[in-house]
């Protein structure tokens, strides 16, 4: 039963049992007030006198309204206002006052509720504005700066979906069932309805909030969620191990949702509980926020100096340049910080303590075993581009491995640590390397931060293995002795030295300082091979790009020897974390547009691949300029350094996949599908089988017809070849018409078609299988996720494809005609003949492997 109906049985049986009770006294009282009053005392003989029972107390349940529960406080703040107008202290005292009556031994105090972030995660989610996201995100925090700084550091991991850094291992490591048991359980729902609730909604989020609509009544009233509350329940979900963990995890999991209060506050404590807030605030936006909300704002109590922040007013009536040049800076020096220790529980404190100040800068800098965020190149089309980019300029070009980027910490004590480009603790993967270490260092080397790239080689002959061959080395808890798979460290890059930082020194010196106090070890640990040039060198560049290829690497880096600030920069750099998807192949030509829709096209064209062609003096206004420089920049991806890739179309092939599920994007890609999940075809099962994600080539024109496409299941395809001549004909030429078209409302579904074969991380949404997308690739590998081709050249792995990239829809295909996992493994025995590797070995590995 849900509570309501337990309640109103309970009551049924009491007032039963009070009728059948009153029903047997001589004289009956309907409530408790009905005592009769005597005015004056009656003689009478004993015999003749009543007795009057003594008054009835009713038995009494109360049931809370789960709508009157609801802070309304907080859902009337208006957090997506400007900063620059926007004044906390007209709400804090509302909000301070209802923080207390929550906790009414709080002395007055009261931690700030959990109602308050779920507003600003309504308002953010509601825009696509970056604007306004950013603008939402100071608001809210300039007011817990004010209100309650203690909750600031709380609700900025709440905002950014996790509760640690990458390198501080503490995952929730809960289940789809663990948060099923307990929406049954506090909205009252059964296994069907709750089925139904998530086949028509899909989004867990979705589900909870539909749930607890439903949910009229409670029992009790619920305990106000606050933010402290939310993180520490977080915190003690994770540290749960051991017998009775999942126990005290579902208990956990239960009180948090039944203390939500309202179906927003349910969606999100859902939502974070399954790891997938879906705001778009992400790292970037929350550094911007932060800077901003303490130039505004301060706790009560501090001192921050005078050019830490600005007074609002003054902000307000400066022109829009200026006022760009003064966030800028703040965002600067945060971001900074933050690329340099990305840890919130360093940042935060200190922002509360000293506020945007060129102190945070010492304050937050380089630390050992604290891994910073790499540097990161820009992608390049050809060596053209490159020469043309760096022209004057004297650069180095370094062989780009193909293995796994490491970065090495090393302190007095011979304390090793060794992070991955994502910051996740790599030390236990590679014993090996640790044990290393101490053989590398020479003289006067005390503490040292180093980075390189760890290639799977030959012992013997220092031949060069493959990514693929790396990836069968096991990840956790390896022993030295069980080691099969050796690999060598390859460095090129020297941050730290000796407790002093070297970001600020030009790659010349800190390469200098590697060669010169590091000791090599042929086959364990070396330079990367590199050679030094200029753009007047092109043939010689030429040859060591072919060289590299023929070694197996990637490609090349190529990147800036010293530091000229007086040459003008000739890239527009580019923030966007997807800048990965840089074009490296040149796309179809366009097809012609129909009048019509020319001329709604007038400052931007899309071809029959929804690439965008933007009128080129729009691009030119944007981005700023900056010198190229040679010293390291963390969390950057400058011209500075440059990526040459071996040629997407060296492979001479494509395939023609299926997109059968996608997920929900990030940041700028939040209101699209991005990446989308591709498939192959099993001609023997009928099924489809798995084998990429991709995310390049894509477009924001081409984005926002696919979701339109899926979600609506029509819309403005600018991707179909025949759409001009479907608008003057009248219609498709299958004998599709547009009543027709617009009967298509459903091209998705909420759970994986009985037919789809992939068992990764779950998608946002299964799409109805119905288009041919032809797609790019560099390399066919081995998979342990995607299951195309299983069996057909391994017997436990399939086959997945490197850097995957869309060239266009084949509307000329459907989806029986798609590339079959057959051919799919007829592409990867031609690869592996261009590249012969030890198939018996590989097959070893793989063994290991499972």
């Amino acid at each position: 039963m849900t509570d309501e109906e337990l309640a109103r049985k309970l009551q049924a049986e009491w007032d039963e049992e009070d009728r059948r009770q009153q029903q047997s006294l001589p004289i009956l009282t309907t409530t408790e007030e009905a005592v009769p009053e005597v005015e004056e005392p009656v003689e009478a003989p004993k015999e003749t006198v009543p007795v009057l029972p003594p008054p009835i107390t009713k038995h009494t349940l109360s049931l809370q309204s789960v709508i009157t529960s609801e802070d309304l406080v907080a859902a009337t703040i208006p957090l997506d206002e400007s900063p620059l107008t926007f004044e906390p202290l007209k709400y804090i005292p509302a909000l301070k006052k209802q923080w207390a009556a929550a906790k009414p031994d709080s002395g007055g105090g009261g931690d700030a509720s959990y109602a308050l972030l779920t507003r600003c995660f309504v308002l953010v989610n509601g825009t696509q504005s970056r604007i306004k996201i950013v603008d939402t995100l100071v608001n809210c925090i300039r007011i817990l700066i004010e209100a309650d700084p203690d909750s600031l550091l709380p609700a900025v991991w709440l905002a950014t979906n996790a509760i640690s850094p990458p390198y501080i291992s503490l995952e929730l490591g809960l289940g789809g069932s663990a948060i099923g048991k307990a929406l049954k359980q506090v909205c009252g729902l059964d296994a069907r309805s709750l089925k139904s609730l998530f086949d028509k909604y899909g989004d867990p989020g979705d589900v909870a909030y539909e749930a607890k609509k439903k949910q009229a009544f409670t029992l009790r009233r619920p305990q106000p969620l606050t933010i402290r509350g939310v993180y520490q329940s977080l915190v003690k979900v994770a540290n749960s191990q051991g017998s009775g963990s999942v126990e005290a995890k579902q208990r956990i999991v239960d009180r948090l949702l039944q203390d939500a209060r309202g179906g927003d506050e349910s969606r999100y404590i859902v939502r974070t509980l399954c790891q997938h807030l879906r705001i778009g605030a992400v790292k970037t936006t929350m550094l911007i926020a932060l800077s901003r909300a303490f130039l505004l704002s301060r706790p009560t109590g501090a001192d921050f100096a005078s050019e830490s922040r600005r007074d609002q007013k003054v902000l307000a009536t400066m022109k829009k340049e200026e006022l760009a040049e003064v966030w800028a800076r703040a965002e600067e020096i945060v971001k900074a910080c933050f690329a340099r220790r990305p840890n919130y529980n360093d940042l935060v404190p200190v922002l509360l303590e000293i506020g945007v100040t060129e102190e945070l800068l010492i304050r937050c800098g380089l630390a050992l075993h604290i891994p910073l965020r790499p540097m990161l190149g820009s992608i390049t089309r050809d060596l053209g581009e490159m020469l043309g980019k760096l022209h004057g300029r004297a650069f180095t070009c370094e062989y780009k491995y193909d293995g796994q980027r490491a970065q090495v910490h090393c302190d007095r004590e011979g304390k090793v640590s060794i992070f991955s480009r994502h910051l996740e603790v790599m030390t236990d993967k590679y014993p090996d390397l640790v044990s290393l270490v101490p053989r590398i260092r020479g003289e006067g080397v005390e503490s040292f931060i180093l980075e390189g790239e760890v290639v799977a080689v030959d012992r013997e002959s220092g031949e060069l293995r493959t990514f693929q061959t790396l990836t069968n080395r096991a990840r956790k808890d390896v022993a030295i002795g069980s080691i099969t798979i050796d690999v060598c460290l390859f460095a090129f890059d020297l941050m730290f030295l000796n407790g002093q930082p070297l970001l600020d020194r030009p790659l010349r010196e800190r390469r200098e300082l590697l060669r010169s106090l590091f000791v090599e070890i042929p086959h364990h640990f070396t330079w990367v091979k590199s050679m030094d040039a200029t753009s007047e060198d092109g043939d010689v560049i030429s040859a060591f790009f072919k060289g590299a290829i023929d070694a197996k690497c990637e490609g090349i880096m190529v990147k800036i020897l010293d530091n000229l600030p007086d040459l003008a920069y000739t890239g527009d750099a580019n923030e966007e974390e997807d800048a990965a998807q840089i074009q490296a192949v040149a796309p179809p030509p366009a097809k012609k547009k129909s009048k019509a829709k020319a001329k709604s096209t007038t400052k931007s064209t899309a071809d029959d691949n929804g690439n965008s062609n933007s009128n080129s003096n729009e691009k030119k206004t944007g981005g700023r300029r900056k010198p190229l420089l040679a010293t390291y920049e963390p969390d950057k991806r400058l011209d500075s350094w440059l990526k040459v890739k071996k040629d997407y179309n060296s492979t001479f092939d494509t395939l023609d996949l299926i997109p059968i599920a996608a997920w929900h994007g990030m940041g700028r890609k939040a209101k699209w599908w991005s990446p989308i999940l591709m498939a192959v075809r099993n001609e023997e099962t009928g099924s489809l089988e798995a084998v990429t994600k991709c995310i390049s080539g894509f477009t924001d024109a081409f984005y926002k017809a696919n979701r339109a496409f899926y979600d609506n299941g029509h819309g403005d395809d600018d991707e179909s070849e025949d759409s001009s001549d479907d608008e003057n004909n009248g219609g498709a030429e299958n004998g599709d018409t547009a009543e027709t078209d617009k009967k298509k409302v459903n091209n998705t579904r909420a759970q994986k078609p009985s037919f789809v074969e992939y068992y990764g991380p779950e998608p946002d949404v299964w799409f109805e299988p119905q288009e041919v997308w032809e797609m790019a690739f560099a390399d066919i590998t081995l998979s342990p996720v995607y299951t195309a081709a299983i069996g057909l050249v391994n017997e436990s792995r399939g086959l997945s494809l490197r850097f995957p990239r869309f060239l266009r829809k084949r509307n000329d295909k459907g989806i029986d005609e798609a590339s079959t996992s057959e051919f799919l493994a007829g592409l990867y025995r031609k690869q592996d003949a261009r590249a012969p590797d030890k198939a018996g070995e590989a097959a070893k590995d793989a063994e290991d492997e499972e």
